[in-house]
């Protein structure tokens, strides 16, 4: 069972400048008891492809330039472990596929791969293209030769590097099968299944989330449970569809939480955040920043489907994070970058809020009040800034949030009061029992109040954002803690 404690979530390399053992000792030593969980990203073969390990060439093996799978191990022996099953694709370099380039239908590896005469065998109409969501902008199709002389084309949802797996056939369950054992293996306990919501495609639909979707998570689900494991579904989509995923995995993720508080903040309004509290599912993970982008679509309208947000203020949302970072944002999303997801906003969590440290700590209290299992991302954790210069190197959106650190780089951060206020936070989310209790929330207007009650133990978060005041409040019998927000920047 994971713990109620804050976990980490970070690039093995890319926190450390070094490998997996380097953050084993980051996470004993300078940041020693700060994390219950370490989802660690990525750290398969290899770990610099077109999308920072999210297209792996070989799933199954740990890139040798940042450890091994012993390394894994030792990592998950002192903290829950979470790892990224990648349901939906795999890299077109993996070997698998390259054998398909060479040999087209004649390779042993056809059936792992999804084409488009799989899901259309008679042929697929304009509508039915049109009607298949993709979360970037152009065909989920790409052509490409094969040795047998003929063009196929294959499903690509995400980018032409990414080819997308047949779950449905042998094929492909036998690929992920092997994944999950060897995770089971070597102490990872927690599974993040990355973009399955994509994974079942049928005719006819717009082949996201469907129904015989949510019975393959129930599947998906069940057998990493039998190997010791659990499930974390990870899906942007309505709002409505995660309260219904919830029911049908171990957890999901709170994707709605950040676009709220950072409206919240930006319009001294609590409205939206406090219809959300009151409905959220309570078996999430809750997240600020991750390595994506800032998640937009989780709280607005999808279709005819009303969102927590409104089309007007969503626009506001984007151009007041937009506005915060001085347009570095504005350069990191959309084709500017050469990333053109539709549903986020590339950018640092402290940046889109135009780098204050007070707003910076009534998120992350927000945050870590919130039903759920608060996760850190890394750069979150140091209150990292905008990486300019990656970006322009690399040229990648979301790389403008995913900062190459070593050990001087987080000793100067560590010493920065926002963060020294932010360690304070997630001791008191990690200790206080009452967050292991029952959860309400309250508020209308420019305020809100969150509350967690256990036995005699309570503990409350208020906040009023007009005023630009945050207290929490500790009582247990007749004694009672007032922490004030500002005091933990001083």
């Amino acid at each position: 069972m994971m713990k109620n404690k804050v976990q980490l979530i970070t690039y093995a390399d890319r926190i450390t400048g070094q490998d997996i053992n380097a953050l084993t000792t980051l996470l004993n030593g300078p940041l020693h008891g700060v994390f219950g969980g370490v989802h660690l990203l990525p750290f398969y073969n290899p770990i610099d492809g077109s999308d920072a390990g999210f297209d792996p060439i070989d799933h199954s093996a740990v890139d040798e330039r940042i450890g091994t799978w012993q390394d894994i191990q030792v990592l998950g022996t002192g903290y829950d472990l979470m790892a990224d099953l990648i349901v939906n694709h795999v890299s077109t370099q993996s070997f698998q596929f390259q054998d398909v380039l060479e040999k087209g239908k004649a390779s042993p590896f056809w059936d792992l791969f999804l084409t488009k005469e799989d899901v259309f065998p008679n042929g697929m109409s304009d509508a039915e293209q049109k009607a298949i969501y993709r979360p970037r902008p152009g065909s989920c199709f790409t052509p490409m030769p094969c040795g047998d002389g003929q063009t196929y084309d294959f499903w690509t949802t995400f980018t032409d590097s990414q080819i997308d797996i047949n779950v449905k056939v042998a094929a492909g369950v036998a690929y992920l099968n092997n994944v999950l054992t060897k995770f089971s293996a070597n102490n990872v306990n927690i599974i993040r299944l990355d973009a399955a919501g994509y994974a079942i495609k049928q005719a006819g639909t717009n082949c996201f989330m469907l129904d015989k979707t949510f019975d393959y998570l129930d599947k998906l689900s069940a057998q990493a449970n039998a190997l010791g494991m659990e499930t974390i579904a990870e899906i942007h989509s309505h709002y409505q569809t995660q309260v219904d995923v919830a029911k049908r995995v171990n957890m999901v993720y709170d994707f709605a939480l950040p676009p709220l508080i950072l409206h919240s903040l930006f319009t001294n309004n609590s409205d939206a955040l406090v219809k959300w509290l009151n409905i959220s599912p309570r078996n999430c993970l809750t997240v600020l920043d991750t390595h994506d982008g800032i998640g937009i679509i989780d709280a607005g309208p999808m279709g005819d489907k009303p969102g927590l947000l409104n089309a007007a203020q969503i626009d506001n949302l984007v151009e007041t994070i937009h506005a915060n970072s001085n347009n570095q944002s504005r350069q990191a999303t959309g084709a500017a970058a050469s990333n053109v997801d539709l549903y986020q906003v590339n950018c640092t969590y402290y940046n889109a809020l135009g780098a204050n440290d007070f707003d910076y700590l009534v998120a992350r209290a927000i945050q870590f009040f919130a039903p759920g299992v608060p996760q850190v991302y890394y750069g979150g954790l140091f209150a990292a800034e905008n990486d300019m210069a990656l970006l322009a190197k690399s040229n990648v959106g979301r790389d403008i949030n995913r900062p190459y650190l070593d050990a001087d780089i987080i000793a100067q951060s560590l010493a920065k009061p926002v963060v020294q206020g932010l360690l304070k936070l997630i001791e008191i989310r990690n200790t206080h029992s009452a967050f292991a209790g029952g959860f309400s929330v309250e508020g209308d207007n420019n305020r809100c109040a969150l509350k967690w009650l256990l036995n005699d133990s309570e503990i409350v978060l208020k906040v009023n954002f007009a005023r630009r005041e945050a207290l929490i409040i500790e009582r247990t019998g007749n004694e009672q803690i007032l922490t004030s927000l500002n005091d933990l920047l001083n």
